[in-house]
């Protein structure tokens, strides 16, 4: 359950409330709720993709897995709530709480003995990644079709909104920071913004296709900070290199223990960690933040109806003001990743002192040259 599906649950129980000022409604609303599963399912990753409002169904989205005899495809509508399916010879389902492989698709050997396959199942959060693959494809090529057809004449309303972030992302963080190589990388960097921001947004969108916490998945943002790496050290120049593994100081702390150098190794490794957990920790936080706001009113109403109806206001509009906050964040931490992405690139492709001393040299040359010849 996602969290404008909490807020709405919180505005009918608010109104229910005045039916169940008997003890019997606190108990059955606290058998209803339970915490843990509603923070880890909003957290996590799943088969099926929940129907809003339907705690119960869920979209099917396709298991493909490689068991002991070959490739399986079924729908995950086979193995919702825990069942078994046999698929051939072969007995597939969703392992226990219990398990070692809690909530992954594990086959079932003739002991009973649970077998982790080789899963490469439509998950909800990879297909919510394929819709923003398509969201952000869409609306660049919407742009790039617009602008090729009328060169001089500006976009209007969302087109004209879509323009403006890319005219400021391209002159604020790009250009401002690359310089010159700024072209070069511009595409990448930009893909990583839009990116970002379509997966924060469509995050705080309760029904299909949002909903999916991809931002707040680290293993997606460990993918982002990863490409942003290969970039920064595949596109690097030489002398970014020197300076890594034989940096300009004194002779004794790089040999014969080569100290500086396996700290500035170590630095590469460290900046793709830093955007990991950055990104990450943000956009969770954001996410906790409003659960725990609104779980609070089922806390309190299992203690007393009084305290529960008092709680729902408090946690109403805090929670409407974080879902707010949240919008701003979802600009703000696509613009940052991106702005030490292009920092992290500039590094690696900026000129030495030898360099700059030639061009101030050859300038000073040209200017007496100039100054002769006038």
């Amino acid at each position: 359950m996602t969290r404008i599906k909490l807020i709405i649950i919180t505005l009918l129980l608010a109104i229910a409330s005045p039916l169940t000022r008997a003890g019997e409604g606190t108990d059955s609303a606290s058998k209803k709720i339970d915490p843990k599963e509603i923070i880890f399912e909003h957290l996590g990753d799943r088969y099926g993709w929940e129907v809003p409002f339907d705690h119960h169904h869920s979209i099917p989205l396709p298991i493909i897995v490689i068991g002991t005899d070959g490739l399986h495809c079924f729908s995950s509508a086979r193995v919702e709530h825990g069942q078994a399916y046999k698929d051939g010879n072969v007995t597939f389902r969703i392992a226990g709480e219990d398990s070692e492989y809690a909530g992954k698709v594990v086959e079932i050997a003739a002991d009973g003995k649970e077998i982790k396959p080789l899963d490469f199942s439509i998950t909800k959060n990879v297909c919510a990644l394929f819709i923003c693959v398509f969201i952000v494809a869409g609306i660049m090529l919407w742009l790039a079709t617009f602008l090729r057809k009328h060169p001089y004449k500006a976009p209007r309303k969302g087109l004209g909104g879509v323009e403006a972030c890319v005219t400021f992302i391209y002159n604020g963080a790009v250009k401002s920071t690359l310089g010159p190589n700024a072209r070069r990388f511009a595409p990448y960097l930009l893909t990583v913004f839009f990116f970002i921001l379509v997966m924060n947004l469509t995050g705080l969108v309760v029904i299909f296709p949002g909903g999916a916490n991809l931002t707040g998945n680290i293993a997606v943002t460990l993918v982002l900070a990863v490409c942003t790496f290969f970039v920064t050290n595949v596109f690097a120049n030489k002398h970014y290199w020197k300076e890594i593994l034989w940096p300009d100081v004194p002779l004794w702390l790089k040999c014969p223990l080569p100290i500086m150098p396996v700290i500035e190794i170590f630095g590469m490794f460290t900046k793709p960690a830093a955007l990991t957990v950055r990104l990450f920790a943000n956009m969770m936080g954001g996410h906790m933040i409003v659960i725990t706001l609104t779980l609070l009113i089922f806390i309190f109403s299992a203690i007393n109806p009084v305290a529960g109806g008092a709680s729902t206001v408090v946690s109403l509009i805090f929670s409407i003001f974080m879902l707010l906050i949240d919008v701003l964040v979802s600009f703000i931490q696509a613009y940052v990743f991106t702005l030490l992405s292009a920092i992290f690139i500039g590094l690696a492709n900026e000129e030495g002192h030898e360099k700059e001393k030639e061009a101030r040299t050859a300038k000073e040359i040209g200017e007496k040259i100039v100054d002769a010849l006038v």
